[in-house]
């Protein structure tokens, strides 16, 4: 990292490390799995439409990793309808495996390029110890170098975007929002007047557009079939084609199957890496060495940042959330102190938005921006089932945007409830507004009509669905009777492996561990964003 935060090149090897690094548990559903592969592709999609192409290779490779190799060993994966479904998301991954090898060339390429400004910058500092063993200062300045060395890896920051703190650009994180989501809905109503629908529309996301790539990039695009899962592709897209593959991993073919629509559940990939989270926003497709040499200056070698976040530990000093204020400069220097960017400025690909907060493991979390005045409008729709005593439920969705998750809108399913448990109903509506509307859940919020604000043993039970595949995942408890509410996460460790190895039937029940659950907003990954737009779906009939 260097003195402005950002990260360097990585090489695709790094990144596939990186990508293979998530815990895959097949005690969770089936569905909540296949559904967050969709979850990859989309924020994929959304990362690559930012120019952040490494993070975008990684979330392919991990999707095609969880589908090839995971998804065919689920208790689940054999029952018909799974089989399906399965058969569909491998058709996903082969529509993904020209992506892969197109992305691979060049991020190789600015990787090279950006060890070869090292080499540089090393015999440059190789006679600056010279001078200054001279003067007798080369011992501190080694010292320095070596701090350097040891600094870990944090990169959702890289060369091309403005590194920024949440709570101190709440502001302009609402205007960049507002301006991206509106951006967004207008280019989907425009494809929707021409006609197009949405089996095309979809077609054309996972195709992609990726520009024109330099001729020299795609002459080594065989290499892709280098290595264990380049093979793995390259037998599913065998596969597909009616062709037997070269030595199946997971048994013989299966038979084709028409795409079907499936309606399966919940968010993303679970991800215990402390990089896994993290975007890599990179240049253009005409990146060069003088490009690279402009953002990683050979003249003075990479400083400690004032704050490194701890990998192993608890992080106990992450930045406090300031008052309310107008935003009137940036984090970086290269922002003048008393410029505002203008709206013609805001665009995703010039900003990137620090980790705000990190699981009790050491993994980054993205920040997630809360309207302040959703759970205010949710207990006005939830009313009248508060006065009879009933829980109502909400999900909450939303985008990302500039590595921020952002939640735009609240929708109530349809739904059965009780004084103390309230479960969704006819789920496949909810998920076929969802992904229409590009959507992502972000989290979810109910009431306690009568009790106290906390997590019950059932409602860790029902985040967990949430929070293993999205570790940003919020859940939203409000007590109207007691006029409280609170903003919550399950730890990681201890409190996500108990609830998931959890084999207790009973509606309510007691867990070993008393600190299974923490707040997410004082101090947490959550920032309340005041005059964040938001609007409300009721699909109940």
């Amino acid at each position: 990292m260097d003195r402005h935060g950002r990260v360097q090149p990585m090489s695709v090897e790094q990144i596939v490390e990186q990508a293979e690094n998530f815990e895959y548990n097949p005690l969770v559903p089936f569905k909540h799995w296949s559904r967050s592969a969709g979850t990859l592709i989309k924020e994929a999609e959304i990362y690559e439409h930012e120019g952040n192409e490494q993070q975008a290779y990684l979330l392919l490779f991990r999707h095609a990793r969880l589908i090839l190799d995971k998804l065919p060993k689920h208790p689940e994966a054999r029952s018909k309808a799974n089989d399906v479904i399965l058969q569909q998301l491998r058709k996903d991954v082969l529509q993904n495996i020209s992506k892969l090898e197109k992305l691979r060339p060049r991020i190789n390429k600015r990787y090279e390029q950006y060890q070869a400004i090292l080499r540089e910058r090393s015999q440059a500092k190789s006679a600056n110890t010279q001078a200054l063993a001279a003067s007798g200062r080369v011992s501190a300045d080694a010292q320095s170098q070596k701090r350097h060395s040891r600094l870990p890896s944090d990169p959702p920051l890289s060369h091309g975007s403005e590194p920024l703190t949440a709570g101190e650009n709440r502001e302009l994180a609402v205007k960049l929002a507002h301006k991206e989501i509106r951006r967004r809905a207008t280019a989907r109503k425009a494809t929707r007047h021409a006609g197009i629908t949405e089996e095309e529309e979809q077609e054309r996301r996972t195709a992609g557009v990726w520009g024109d790539w330099e001729e020299a990039l795609t002459k080594d695009e065989h290499s892709i079939h280098r290595d264990t899962l380049s093979k793995e592709l390259h037998n599913v897209r065998m596969q597909v084609n009616g062709t037997r593959p070269e030595a199946p991993r997971h048994g013989g073919t299966r038979p084709e199957v028409e795409s079907q629509n499936s309606h399966i559940l919940y968010p993303s990939v679970p991800q215990r890496s402390a990089h896994d989270q993290n975007a890599y926003s990179y240049s253009s497709p005409g990146t060069t060495s003088d490009d690279l040499r402009a953002t990683y200056p050979i003249s003075s070698p990479p400083q400690r940042p004032s704050k490194t976040p701890s990998y192993l530990v608890e992080d106990t000093s992450l930045p406090q959330r300031p008052d309310k204020e107008a935003i009137t400069h940036t984090t970086s220097p290269s922002r003048s102190a008393t410029a505002s960017p203008t709206q013609q400025d805001l665009k995703p690909s010039t900003f990137t938005f620090q980790s705000s907060a990190y699981l009790e493991n050491g993994t980054p979390l993205r920040t997630v921006f809360l309207p302040p005045d959703l759970r205010h409008r949710f207990l006005t729709i939830a009313l009248p089932n508060t006065t009879a005593n009933l829980e109502t439920c909400g999900i909450l969705c939303g985008t990302l945007i500039s590595n921020a998750l952002f939640i735009s809108k609240l929708v109530i399913p349809e739904q059965k409830s009780t004084s103390d448990t309230c479960e969704t109903v006819n789920e496949g509506d909810l998920f076929d507004y969802i992904d229409g509307e590009d959507l992502m859940i972000l989290g979810w919020i109910h009431t306690h009509p009568t009790q106290t604000c906390f997590m019950s043993s059932r409602d860790l039970h029902t985040h967990s669905g949430y929070q293993v595949m999205m570790p940003e995942s919020i859940a939203i408890v409000c007590a109207p009777s007691r006029g409280d509410w609170g903003v919550f996460r399950l730890t990681d460790p201890p409190g996500m492996k108990s609830v998931l190895n959890c084999t207790q039937s009973g509606l309510f029940h007691p867990h070993a561990e008393s600190n299974i659950y923490t707040d997410a907003l004082r101090p947490g990954h959550v920032y309340e964003a005041k005059g964040l737009e938001f609007d409300v779906v009721d699909m109940r009939r």
